[in-house]
């Protein structure tokens, strides 16, 4: 299963995200960011990838929505609801990021 992690700028979130599910069985990962800024800007071939989309703020949900809309028909897109307060890596992150995600575990 194919999970693709989205934040705005992937500086912080969606990283770790990415980093906390990456060796899991049977998941392969990814991330991007929203804004014209991110590290990683989302491309189209990202969320054509993704069997899994999950955001971490309503707002990132809206922004997919507007830009890959067309492409989003039968994809499952989640939000997190994670606000923007930590670090990249901050156990309390990664500690919510494994209960958020935990009922779409295969």
């Amino acid at each position: 299963m194919n999970w693709l992690f989205l934040c705005s700028r992937n500086k912080l979130r969606s990283p770790t995200a990415e980093a906390v599910f990456a060796d899991h069985p049977g998941i392969e990962t990814d991330s991007a960011g929203l804004s014209a800024d991110a590290d990683v800007v989302l491309e189209a071939d990202q969320v054509a990838w993704a069997d899994l989309i999950l955001v971490m703020e309503p707002i990132h949900r809206k922004r997919l929505q507007s830009r890959f809309g067309s492409m989003l028909a039968n994809k499952r897109v989640v939000v997190l609801g994670i606000p923007d307060h930590y670090s990249y890596m901050d156990p309390k992150l990664v500690d919510r990021l494994q209960r958020e995600c935990r009922r779409y575990l295969p």
